[in-house]
C-alpha cells in the first residue's frame, strides 16, 4: 500500500525542517510503497529501500500538495497530503489567560482610579514591563456565583483598556465556568450568540481595541461541525492540550485520534477544511511548580517540532488569595517561563495576527 507517512497530512512546516532559500524550502518526503513499484514524489523518482520511499521536494506556497505516485506490476496507486510552509517563521510566543471574571468584579465594585490598582492587572502589568508580553485574556460573561456579569462592568476604564490595547486583550471563553464541557454538544447558533455576547460587553466597557478573537474555548470541546461557527467569529487558531488522559485526548476540540496524537508532540496542525490552525499548550503555570517550569520549556527550545511557536496558558482564578486554590508564587513562575523565553530570543505575538503571529507577504 502506497503512503505518504511525513509530512502529516497539515502538517507546519520552517526553516528549522529542511532547507529553506528565499523561494523554496526543501524537505524530504518518506512512506511505504509496494515492492518492485516506481515512485514519484510531485514527479521527482523517489530513492527506494525496501518497502520505503525517500524523495526531496520543494515547497514554493503557503500550501502545497505533496503527491506521490507508484507505478508497477500490480498497477499504480497515489497518495496526497497537504502542508503549510510557515515561510516567515520566526521564534515567538503567545500568552493566554482562562477563566477571566474575577478582576472586572473587583473594579465594578472597588471602583479604583486606576486598572493597575487592581491586585491582578497589577501583576501582568508588572510582567508586561518587564519582558513585553501580550496577554489575550479569556472571559466569562459572570462569575460562578452569579453575583457579577459582564453587563454590570462600567465603562470607566474605557481610556486605559484602550490605552494598553496593545498588549491587553480581551475575547470570549464561555458564558460561565459551569457546566464542565458547555460547547462539547452545542450548535452553532449558540456558539456564535455567546460569543457575540462577549464581544458586545467588552466593546462597551474596554473599547474596540480590547477585543481579539477567540482563542481557547472552555474546556476545549465542541463538535467539529462548529468550526464554521468558530470562524465566523473570527477564529484562526485554537489552542488545546491534546494530551490522553483515561483513554481520551483532552481538550481536543473533537479532532481524530490521529491528528491528536500529532498535536502531542508537534507545535501545530492545519485544518485545510475549517482554514483554522490547532496549536498545543507548552505549559499551564497555575499546574507547574516554579522548579519545574525550566525544566518543562528548556527541551522544547531546540526542538525543531516543538520550538519555533510556545504557546503559554495559565487561569485567572489561581492570582487571588480568596481562591481555594490560591497559587502564591503564580507570577513568579510566569515570570521564570517569560525570563526563558526572552532570554532565548523569542518575542511576544498576538496568535490571532498574519500566521500565528507572523506577517505572511503576499504570494507571487
Amino acid at each position: 500500500m502506497l503512503q505518504i507517512h511525513h509530512p502529516f497530512h497539515g502538517a507546519i512546516l520552517n526553516h528549522r525542517h529542511g532547507r529553506q532559500t528565499a523561494d523554496r524550502l526543501t524537505i524530504e518526503v518518506w512512506g511505504t510503497a509496494p515492492l518492485g513499484a516506481a515512485v514519484t514524489v510531485n514527479g521527482i523518482p523517489a530513492r527506494r529501500n525496501g518497502e520505503h520511499f525517500l524523495a526531496a521536494v520543494p515547497l514554493m506556497r503557503f500550501e502545497n500538495d505533496i503527491r506521490a505516485v507508484a507505478a508497477g506490476f500490480q498497477g499504480s496507486a497515489e497518495h496526497t497530503v497537504k502542508v503549510v510552509w510557515d515561510k516567515y517563521s520566526c521564534k515567538r510566543f503567545r500568552f493566554s489567560i482562562d477563566d477571566n471574571i474575577f478582576f472586572l468584579r473587583n473594579l465594578a465594585q472597588e471602583k479604583p482610579k486606576s486598572l493597575f490598582d487592581n491586585l491582578y492587572l497589577r501583576q501582568l502589568k508588572k510582567l508586561y514591563d518587564e519582558f513585553g508580553v501580550k496577554f489575550t485574556l479569556n472571559l466569562f460573561y459572570r462569575t460562578p456565583e452569579d453575583d457579577f456579569n459582564l453587563s454590570q462592568m462600567p465603562a470607566d476604564w474605557l481610556p486605559q483598556f484602550a490605552d494598553n490595547s496593545d498588549w491587553l486583550r480581551m475575547t470570549w471563553h464561555a458564558k460561565a465556568e459551569f457546566p464542565d464541557r458547555p460547547y462539547q454538544y452545542a450548535g452553532a447558533a449558540q456558539i456564535e450568540a455567546d460569543c457575540e455576547l462577549i464581544r458586545r460587553e467588552i466593546c462597551r466597557f474596554a473599547g474596540e481595541a480590547a477585543w481579539c478573537p477567540p482563542t481557547i474555548v472552555h474546556w476545549g470541546e465542541l463538535q467539529p461541525s462548529a468550526l464554521p461557527a468558530l470562524r465566523r467569529c473570527g477564529v484562526t487558531a485554537l489552542s488545546g492540550y491534546f494530551q490522553l488522559q483515561d483513554l481520551r485526548y483532552a481538550v481536543s476540540y473533537g479532532l481524530d485520534e490521529a491528528r491528536c496524537a500529532y498535536l502531542n508532540c508537534h507545535d501545530a496542525l492545519m485544518d485545510f477544511d475549517s482554514g483554522i490552525v490547532f496549536t498545543r499548550n507548552d505549559i499551564v503555570f497555575n499546574n507547574t511548580p516554579l522548579e519545574q517550569v525550566e525544566p518543562t520549556l528548556r527541551p522544547l527550545l531546540d526542538d525543531a517540532d516543538n520550538g519555533e511557536y510556545m504557546d503559554l496558558l495559565t487561569h485567572e482564578q489561581y492570582f487571588w488569595p480568596f481562591y481555594q486554590a490560591y497559587v502564591p508564587d503564580h507570577a513568579e513562575r510566569i515570570a521564570a517561563g517569560l525570563r526563558l523565553l526572552t532570554d532565548h530570543g523569542y518575542t511576544a505575538i498576538w496568535q490571532h495576527e498574519g500566521f500565528l503571529g507572523v506577517e505572511r507577504l503576499p504570494e507571487s
